[in-house]
């Protein structure tokens, strides 16, 4: 089962709006309902109010590929481009 944190670092003070626009256009919508999505769920960091944590869990390694191929994963990435200045990806298991 593959399981990631993804860290998204988000431009001063836009770490809300980022989660809000994902959230309004049905992005975390459609990716937790895709075939093989296990989890889903985004956390606030209390330490930095930059930062904003993805963690994923996918049922596998196909269901992960498939999820990269989504439309609206194309448009997830064009959302970051506005709001986000790095991203960090880190394997758990799987």
């Amino acid at each position: 089962m593959p399981v990631f944190h993804v860290t998204f670092k988000c431009k001063p003070g836009m770490r809300e709006a980022f989660l809000k626009k994902l959230t309004e256009e049905g992005i975390v919508a459609a990716c937790r309902g895709e075939a093989g999505n296990l989890g889903y769920n985004y956390y606030f960091s209390a330490e930095n109010d930059c930062d904003l944590l993805l963690i994923e869990k996918w049922q596998d390694f196909n269901a992960l590929a498939a999820h990269a191929r989504q439309p609206h994963m194309a448009r997830m990435d064009e959302i970051k481009a506005e709001y986000v200045t790095d991203m960090t990806l880190e394997k758990l298991e799987g």
